[in-house]
């Protein structure tokens, strides 16, 4: 048995699409006792305001003493994450 919730990341996260994506991880976190592992393999693009939700997601499973990790990050987004100091906060697997 898992210790953790999957959740695949595709696309482009952005003013657009992430109130979408913020309301799945929510309730992600909010139904399940789990730690959450989001790959992000598929991911093209992150704005600030898809950086923003990832933060709050953090916050959010931090409430229920969770982790989060991120899998398959492209460098250039792995550099947000480390530019944001956002890399200090989730478990970065390569």
């Amino acid at each position: 048995m898992t210790n953790y919730v999957k959740v695949v990341i595709s696309g482009e996260v952005d003013i657009y699409t992430s109130t979408k994506l913020k309301e799945k991880l929510y309730d992600i976190i909010d139904k399940n006792d789990k730690d959450l592992k989001i790959d992000c393999s598929q991911l093209k693009y992150i704005d600030s305001t898809g950086l923003g939700i990832f933060a709050g997601a953090f916050k959010k499973a931090k409430e229920f003493d969770r982790k989060i990790y991120l899998t398959g990050l492209k460098s250039n987004i792995k550099k947000l994450f480390v530019i944001t100091g956002l890399d200090k906060l989730f478990i970065i697997e390569e």
